[in-house]
């Protein structure tokens, strides 16, 4: 990967090998454009493409990136062709300079139109410890998990951009120790730490997406925080899933990694036992090989590992399809929490405080079982690039506020 001709730090969490798409705005102009990341600058996408006289203008022209996930996959490499070399090779620098804004003083929005989103269930090291947790004298796995990837329909119009303040959801929760139902604000407010996946191109209904054509339709990568009350849950679960425990709100990052720059990162993923059905199985691996960190309140508590995942995306994808469901362009899929083997890897409180039985104890000598008033969550990862190089995918945060 050529170095850029900006002057970038050694350190700088948004180098060539990245250059993740995001919408922003300023204070001097309001208006939401299309913006890709270098260093400590966001590239104004449009406004170059248009000085450039670039063939995709209109395309990236904003305010979004939904115009730019639903051209596809020719389209994404070759504006992403197009911006390696503005950004690397100095012939560049003077037609692009002047479209470059200084990363700190702009305003990020959230990126696209969110169609469907489905969140997943995949690691196998939070489903036994959460099995472990809730049915203590029961196989921790259910019979159907190492069949399929198990997920659960969301609410899209509560995905909300990196910043947005978390208000404590309210609602029904039955105490152990009580003979029915209160209500009011949960009591144990948690998060989950994940990595999301968003549709470019769409299929048609009746027709099922195989694993080899994840790269096809999935147009990038980003992280994502799934906040979760634990006390609604657990009560409203039986028999349908999730619902009011989940739907109040989901937290994603403003910088969408291209799958493209995650070329260097794919790994095999952990051994698969039974082995898959055919519509589950790839000729090549898309495990990646992200790290995350998770922090509460400043203090980091958890490092998960996104290798060890044992659903990969693609075959996520595949099973949301395989049914005949179609894809549309804004659809978001997530990992479902993100969990290693070690105790300080595990992505949900739920899982490091072992369902508040064992609170965490803070460098600042307070200790959580679960999520405070005040409390923020500052979620990132890393992943390998190209040539020793270093993916960042930025920060999904957020910020608890008191029940209304």
């Amino acid at each position: 990967m050529p170095d850029s001709w900006l002057d970038l730090d050694p350190d700088a969490h948004f180098g060539p090998a990245t250059l993740p798409y995001g919408v922003f705005s300023t204070a001097s102009d309001p208006g939401r454009r299309v913006g890709v990341a270098i260093g400590e600058h966001v590239l104004d996408l449009g406004g170059t493409a248009r000085a450039l006289g670039a063939p995709f203008a209109d395309t990236v022209a904003g305010p979004g990136l939904d115009a730019l996930l639903a051209a596809g996959r020719p389209v994404w490499d070759q504006v992403r062709t197009a911006l390696t070399a503005w950004l690397t090779d100095p012939v560049h620098a003077d037609a692009v300079r002047p479209h470059l804004v200084d990363r700190s003083s702009v305003r990020l929005h959230l990126p696209f139109t969110v169609a469907d989103y489905v969140d997943f269930y995949a690691s196998e090291h939070h489903a036994t410890n959460v099995g472990r947790i809730f049915r203590p004298d029961q196989e921790p796995l259910t019979p159907n998990w190492k069949h399929l990837p198990i997920g659960y329909h969301g609410r899209s119009g509560t995905i909300v951009v990196s910043g947005t303040d978390i208000v404590r959801p309210t609602g029904q929760r039955k105490p152990p120790t009580e003979p029915a139902p209160v209500f009011g604000p949960s009591v144990r407010l948690d998060i989950e730490a994940e990595v999301g996946f968003v549709v470019g191109t769409p299929s048609p209904m009746g027709e099922s997406v195989p694993v080899d054509s994840f790269a096809d339709h999935v147009f990038g990568v980003f992280l994502l925080n799934d906040w979760s009350s634990r006390d609604l849950q657990a009560w409203e679960y039986v028999p349908l899933g999730p619902f009011l425990g989940k739907s109040f709100a989901t937290s994603v990052s403003p910088w969408v990694v291209p799958v493209a720059a995650l070329e260097a990162a794919r790994v095999e993923q952990p051994a698969q036992d039974p082995e898959p059905l055919p519509y589950l199985r790839g000729t090549r691996p898309w495990g990646l090989d992200l790290r995350l960190e998770v922090r509460l309140n400043g203090h980091v508590v958890s490092n998960p590992p996104f290798d060890q995942m044992y659903w990969t995306a693609a075959q996520q994808l595949a099973h949301m399809t395989v049914n005949g469901a179609s894809l549309r362009t804004g659809d978001v899929f997530a990992s479902g929490t993100v969990s290693g083997p070690e105790p300080d890897q595990r992505g949900s409180l739920l899982e490091l405080t072992w369902s508040g039985k064992e609170p965490l104890r803070l460098p600042d000598g307070t200790e959580r079982a679960f999520l405070e008033d005040g409390d923020e969550v500052v979620i990132t990862a890393t992943a390998p690039g190209p040539g020793g190089t270093v993916v960042h995918f930025g920060e999904v945060a957020g910020r608890i506020l008191p029940a209304r």
